[in-house]
């Protein structure tokens, strides 16, 4: 079985599909489970993250203020889908991340003094709405979770005022939803295409010679139907080469390979995620002789990518990212400290891991904020002021008080079994252009918003909303 969409996942661009293999350099160890004295090795209390000064330390807070808060605790949740039996361990990184924060944040005293507590779920794709009914008998707040199937979940999260900041958020109306705040924001009305125009800057003829792959996968589509939209508003006419592939597989990739080589593609979109299917596809398509250059979702950063491409099928292979790749971690001190902080707990290391990191950073800071004082409600309003964002030097500058996207990305080029920053040349920085980030046709948003940008369709009179100070 092939899992569709945990759509905006980490720096992806734009309608992305859930790969049943995580991102680059992943490592699977133990279950990153927390009570808040796990072991952080030598990479354990720091005073900052990156670039950000560190939100932990000791304080005298006190007072039971709010759900899941005491004198010396705060109870929050996190978790992911790893017990999905069609894909075990899927986005174990998520749940490995903030584990690993919450230890490294308790090393050095927790928040203001109370030490966190992490209550972890396992959602296993198709039991997010038990999870969250538990979540919401104890948890002060959800942090860093990924769940597939929010979708299903967002009801009760709604209904019992539970906020969030979330890893990522999947369904339309749990990515627009009260009380939603994410790191790296990825909204149904607005979309970064970033990868888009540097793949206009890098190759002359883009313009001209680009097609998008098709899919029967109705979450595929949604993602295709946006990437064209934004496409010919950048005066792109996709080609029409007619390439539509079955989601369950094809029983020879070859006709679409020659179909390809026949319409004179030089350029290939693909919102489709990594599988046996694609691979064969791409293998195809160099045993004809065509040799368009591939421009794919992030997803396509991937070690099972890399680890395919020993024979070179991938190589012309080109992938927009709003992170920083692990194989910057020389040069970007937050990627080193997340993966150092991950592997010294034996957990999986990828990049929907340094989405959660940056999750959790982000509700940290503004809940140490609070001081003693802490309440959703004083939670919720500093989360709204917060209008820049890069998780220490983790990713782009996002706008999670505002739930916008950055207007930054990068691109890296697969080279065998190899991932290297092509644009820009400068290893570690991103290109950013206010054009970047774009309006999304609103019959795709899947979801009715009102003026303040939230969906409606679960939404209560008595949501916490920010309050001015």
């Amino acid at each position: 079985m092939k899992v569709d969409k945990i759509g905006r996942l980490a720096a992806g661009a734009l309608a992305v599909a859930l790969v049943t293999a995580s991102c680059s350099s992943e490592r699977s160890g133990t279950d990153g489970t927390s009570g808040g004295n796990g072991s952080g090795g030598q990479a354990g209390a720091s005073k900052s993250f990156g670039t950000l000064p560190s939100p932990c330390g000791p304080g005298d807070a006190k007072g039971k203020t709010d759900q899941g808060v005491t004198d010396d605790q705060i109870s929050i949740g996190f978790g992911d889908d790893r017990g999905f039996t069609a894909a075990p361990g899927l986005s174990k990184e998520m749940g490995d991340a903030v584990a690993a924060m919450i230890d490294w944040c308790n090393k050095q005293g927790g928040i203001n003094g109370r030490k966190i507590k992490g209550n972890q779920y396992d959602a296993a794709y198709m039991q997010s709405a038990k999870v969250m009914q538990e979540s919401c008998k104890q948890d002060f707040m959800l942090v860093g979770q990924g769940f597939a199937m929010d979708e299903a979940a967002e009801q009760y999260r709604v209904g019992c005022k539970l906020p969030t900041v979330a890893g990522f958020t999947v369904g339309p109306n749990a990515t627009m939803g009260p009380m939603k705040y994410e790191a790296v924001p990825y909204p149904v009305d607005l979309m970064n295409i970033g990868g888009l125009r540097i793949a206009e800057k890098l190759f002359p003829d883009f313009k001209d010679k680009t097609d998008i792959l098709l899919s029967t996968s109705p979450a595929v589509s949604t993602g295709t139907s946006k990437i064209e939209s934004a496409l010919r508003g950048m005066g792109v006419k996709p080609l029409k080469c007619g390439v539509r592939l079955n989601d369950k597989g094809e029983s020879s990739y070859m006709p679409f390979a020659e179909k390809i080589k026949k319409c004179g593609a030089g350029y290939l979109w693909s919102s489709d995620s990594p599988d046996p299917g694609q691979f064969s596809l791409l293998e195809s398509i160099e045993r004809v002789g065509a040799k368009p250059k591939y421009v794919f979702e992030s997803t396509w950063y991937s070690r099972q990518v890399a680890q395919w491409n020993t024979a070179g099928a991938g190589d012309n292979l080109h992938v927009s990212m709003f992170f920083q790749p692990l194989e910057n971690a020389g040069k970007i001190p937050a990627v080193k400290q997340y993966m150092d902080l991950v592997n010294a707990r034996k957990g999986k290391v990828a990049m929907l891991g340094m989405q959660a990191t940056s999750a959790f950073l982000l509700w940290a800071q503004s809940a140490q904020k609070c001081g003693s004082d802490l309440t959703r409600q004083c939670v919720i309003n500093e989360l709204s002021k917060v209008h820049e964002w890069t998780g220490g030097g983790l990713h782009t500058p996002t706008d999670p008080g505002a739930n916008k996207p950055g207007s930054c990305s990068l691109m890296v080029k697969l080279n065998k079994t190899k991932y290297e920053q092509v644009y820009p040349k400068n290893v570690g920085e991103f290109d950013c252009s206010d054009e970047y980030l774009v309006k999304t046709d609103p019959k795709s948003w899947g979801t009715k918003l009102n003026d303040d940008r939230i969906a409606t369709k679960f939404l209560t009179g008595d949501v916490i909303k920010p309050q001015s100070s």
